[in-house]
């Protein structure tokens, strides 16, 4: 008998298993959230961000749709990644990301419907969403099952975070509220406070998304001389 066939040989390769939570795979995780944050470093998914953060709720509810679709798309296609034929990979790519948005949108309108009239066409826009595509091109295709759910995860998650963050802040100046409850209280609006109308329009959420690209890379030397 081989020494390969011994006991002692199948627990080295069983040690040699990497770790459900190993080092690399947190950091697979964690890096969308800020060192290649889909929105602010790789600059995708842009459109949405300015549509649906007039309102936080919207942006949450647009936030959890892109989390699930990403993270089992990457997911599926990682466990099919060896019988698709490479030539037709991007039609198995599109009905994958479809069959999951259409989940997402039935959901919303059985459950959610006010929500789902307030993100309208923008829930199916999921589809062509050049960071669903981009991670199943990049990592799905290359990567084992687990490691590629984390990266939809944790690209889902950094494309929310700031979906969300650009949400609080134009609700806030732009309807004094955050989850429809009123924060700036009557007594200020009796004083003379005025809501801001600029930020309840499209052009408010680049500048926002600006401010905060301008933050990160003060913060994050190694995004300087990103592009």
């Amino acid at each position: 008998m081989s020494t390969e066939d011994t006991p002692a040989a199948d627990l080295v390769k069983e040690k040699k298993r990497e770790a459900i939570f190993s080092k690399k795979n947190i950091q697979t995780l964690r890096d969308p959230l800020d060192d290649t944050n889909p929105i602010t470093v790789q600059v995708l998914g842009i459109c949405s961000a300015l549509a649906v953060t007039v309102q936080v709720m919207p942006a949450l509810i647009m936030s959890l749709g892109v989390i699930f679709v990403i993270a089992f798309s990457n997911l599926i296609i990682s466990l099919l990644r060896h019988t698709i034929p490479n030539r037709i990979r991007i039609i198995v790519q599109l009905i994958v990301v479809a069959l999951l948005v259409t989940l997402v949108d039935q959901f919303l309108k059985a459950f959610m419907f006010d929500v789902s009239k307030k993100l309208s066409v923008f829930v199916g826009l999921i589809i062509t969403n050049c960071i669903v595509m981009g991670r199943l091109e990049a990592f799905a295709l290359s990567q084992k099952p687990w490691p590629a759910f984390l990266d939809g995860i944790g690209n889902g998650v950094g494309y929310g975070l700031i979906l969300i963050v650009v949400a609080i802040f134009r609700e806030f100046f732009g309807a004094g509220a955050i989850l429809g409850y009123q924060i700036v209280p009557q007594a200020a609006y009796d004083m003379g406070y005025v809501n801001n109308g600029l930020m309840v329009l499209p052009p408010a959420a680049l500048f926002v998304i600006g401010i905060y690209i301008w933050w990160q890379r003060s913060r994050n030397k190694k995004l300087v001389n990103v592009s």
